[in-house]
Order: C-alpha cells, then structure tokens, then sequence
C-alpha cells in the first residue's frame, strides 16, 4: 500500500503518542507498505510553531529525515487540483493532502471524519 499520512497521524507518530491507533502504528510500519509525508504537513506544522501552537524539537528536520518516510513535494498540479474538490472541509492543509492522494494515487491514513467524505481511498487511525 501506498500511504500519505495526514499531519496529525506524522506528528503522533514522530512523538509515540497513544492516540495513534495500533491497527495505523502497523500501517506505517509495514515494510511492504510506502509511507509519504507531504511538504504541505511540514508547512503546516512550521506555521503552528511559529505562531506557538505547536512545540517542535529544534533538530526536527534531523528527525523527520530519520524516518523510512518518502517526502511528497506540493507541485503545480497538486494545487490545480484543488479545483476538482468540493468544499466539504475548510483546512487548506487537508484539502491539499486530498488533492496529492488523489492524483499520486495514495491512501491517506488521516483520523479527520471530513477526509473520509472524500472521493479518495482514506485509512481511519
């Protein structure tokens, strides 16, 4: 399986958070299965700690790139598939991480009900 996790289920993840379910925790660590993070989560989550609502470890780039993750550029036709989305949910983030799972053909592992509303193969955590 190839899998686009949500920047929740990364940010659980990176800090071995009980909130991630078991059943997600094999998920990502399945070694037949290709995880991808995208650089719309990092952008995501950089914002929030600037803002201060989200505490990050200073060598968090360090930690990120330690993981047997692949990362997952925002490209053009990321963006202009935005377009193809009916606005079932406000967070641009989200929205954007739909758009990539759908055109890379990826399966978001999300534990965001409104994700799975949409037309896009979701995994709830």
């Amino acid at each position: 399986m190839r899998v686009l996790l949500d920047t929740h289920i990364l940010l659980w993840w990176l800090a071995d958070d009980s909130k991630l379910s078991t059943p997600a925790r094999d998920v990502i660590a399945a070694p037949e299965n290709s995880v991808f993070y995208s650089a719309a989560s990092v952008w995501e989550m950089r914002i929030k700690q600037a803002i201060g609502k989200l505490v990050l470890p200073s060598d968090f780039a360090d930690v990120l790139a330690a993981q047997a993750f692949e990362p997952l550029a925002v490209t053009v036709d990321h963006a202009n598939a935005l377009h193809d989305l009916p606005l079932l949910h406000r967070d641009p983030f989200d929205r954007l991480l739909v758009a990539q799972a759908r055109r890379e053909r990826l399966t978001i592992l999300t534990h965001d009900q409104l994700v799975g509303q949409y037309d896009v193969s979701t995994r709830m955590a």
